[in-house]
């Protein structure tokens, strides 16, 4: 069975100001991917969420993924010094 990110999520006007979270949560997927980008490892983020498993954690790390595939616009690449 593949595993559908999606149905870990959910967003709710009175929860959260509607931002997306992992289902059954208050925690916004933002703060678990900016936790994730810090170089929190796994184990530190679900020790500061408790209430997010861990197939929710792997559903964050898959929609970052699936964002990352969209035709997002890169920055230009800095100039290197010669």
């Amino acid at each position: 069975m593949k595993f559908n990110y999606a149905d870990y999520f959910e967003r709710r006007t009175e929860l959260c100001g509607g931002a997306l979270v992992v289902k059954g949560t208050r925690v916004p997927v933002r703060t678990l991917l900016a936790s994730l980008a810090e170089g929190a490892t796994e184990a530190e983020v679900m020790a500061d969420f408790p209430t997010v498993t861990h197939d929710g954690l792997r559903a964050v790390i898959a929609f970052a993924a699936a964002a990352a595939g969209d035709d997002l616009p890169v920055p230009p690449m800095p100039a290197v010094a010669a």
